[in-house]
């Protein structure tokens, strides 16, 4: 859970520097070589600064606790920076398309190849490493802001593999068009990149129920722990970063006490957090007179 967890918030801040070392590099192997894709490179890497930057602020606000103005807590404000950062990384990939179609005009050789590739491929491996580290940490805390901006690396990683391929291949061949061409291959490539970054975090904001395998995860807790009760109807549930939330209907006799319903509620709630750890769940309580309605979930000895 990225909730107060202090490595997601650490992992953001480091991001910053590194983001900074990998655009010297790659701007490095551009001025050496004078190469249209190296250039788009570094132009993709420069937006990567940026979304350091956005997604170590947002981490953080993200982490705030619960308040009178925002009882639910500040957990979207992650798929909000994961948005910007997909429309950052389709802007790099403009960008890039710019510059290399500009260059199909004027295709030219390269300088110093050999130590351009080098510094570039010094780079991606930076850049490779820490792009899977960010999306592992990401995903285990389910942090979007974090996940996203590992994807957006994991992109630029793409790039500069790309690039490196073409490149060799502009010094093997000494068609120097290869060059520009490959950058608007690769430019496509991000927009499809960035693309899935932006529909993945609008899911998050619209409160995309949790994935079918946690749902059933949660129905099976529940119908376990079920006994007593009528039924259970109505389940709905939705993520909102690395909170879960998960609501349903309870059917009970209407004489049962409602010490005894409280006594089944608590034992549901922590059933369900067994699967879904720290999820925010409500129980609304029935009498068994209320007609059933929404998601079922069925187990031995409810009511038909």
């Amino acid at each position: 859970m990225s909730e107060h967890n202090p490595i997601v918030k650490r992992l953001a801040f480091w991001g910053i520097p590194l983001s900074f070392g990998v655009l010297g590099l790659k701007l490095l192997a551009w001025w050496v070589t004078g190469s249209v894709a190296l250039l788009s490179d570094g132009l993709e890497s420069t937006v990567n600064v940026v979304a350091a930057f956005i997604a170590y602020f947002v981490i953080g606000y993200a982490q705030k606790p619960a308040d009178h103005d925002h009882p639910y807590g500040h957990h979207k404000a992650e798929y909000i920076s994961a948005v910007i950062e997909g429309v950052l990384i389709v802007i790099a990939a403009l960008l890039i398309m710019k510059e290399a179609v500009a260059a199909l005009e004027a295709p030219a050789m390269l300088d110093a190849p050999a130590l351009g590739l080098a510094i570039n491929f010094t780079a991606g491996v930076v850049n490779a490493v820490w792009a899977t580290i960010l999306i592992r940490v990401g995903k285990a805390n389910r942090s979007p802001a974090l996940t996203a901006d590992g994807q957006h690396i994991m992109s630029d990683v793409v790039t500069s593999v790309g690039v490196l391929i073409g490149l060799v291949l502009v010094v093997i061949t000494g068609y120097a068009i290869l060059d520009p061409l490959l950058a608007i291959l690769v430019a496509c490539n991000i927009i499809y990149q960035g693309w899935k970054v932006i529909s993945h975090s609008v899911d998050g904001l619209m409160d995309k129920a949790v994935e079918p395998a946690e749902e059933d995860a949660i129905k099976k807790a529940i119908a376990d722990h079920a006994s007593g009760s009528l039924g259970v109807h109505y389940l709905r549930t939705r993520r909102a970063g690395a909170a879960t939330f998960v609501g349903f209907d309870l059917v009970v006799p209407a004489v049962m006490p409602v010490g005894e319903a409280h006594e089944i509620c608590d034992r549901l709630e922590a059933a369900v957090q067994a699967v879904q750890p720290g999820a925010r769940v409500t129980i609304h309580v029935e009498p068994e007179s209320e007609e059933a309605h929404g998601v079922r979930v069925k187990f031995e000895g409810e009511h038909a």
